[in-house]
């Protein structure tokens, strides 16, 4: 017996080809974000490994490529950002700002203070070893 889903279209969309219309049935089906277990893994035809998440409409089935920018749009999604594009337009979802985030969170820029820890620390040691 065949399955209904057996005939819809499959489609892989990357976040640059996301639509107002697919952002709004992942947000719908997927409202607190998509968890490890939700995410499908497989490999394209550069044999390279894809994951994405799944939305279904009537006729087709989309695999949306997981990605910190779909992530980010999802957590901030409203639909009245989208009220004048069409549901279709893929340049209506603009690409979230993603903060990067450093280690070095207390660099300073001239670099004075580091050498200064290390020429102290030297200093030390060789008093301890005279």
């Amino acid at each position: 017996m065949k399955k209904r889903n057996d005939n819809l279209k499959r489609v892989i969309v990357d976040f640059k080809k996301l639509t107002p219309e697919i952002l709004a049935l992942l947000v719908e089906k997927y409202p607190d974000g998509y968890d490890e277990d939700q995410i499908i893994s497989f490999r394209n035809a550069s044999n390279e490994i894809i994951e994405a998440v799944e939305v279904t409409t009537a006729d087709t089935k989309y695999l949306v490529k997981v990605s910190k920018k779909l992530a980010i749009t999802m957590e901030n999604y409203d639909e009245d950002d989208y009220d004048d594009f069409s549901s279709n337009d893929p340049d209506a979802i603009q690409d979230p700002e993603i903060e990067i985030e450093s280690d070095d969170s207390d660099d300073d820029s001239d670099g004075d203070d580091v050498d200064d820890v290390a020429d102290d620390s030297d200093s030390d040691e060789e008093d301890d070893l005279e």
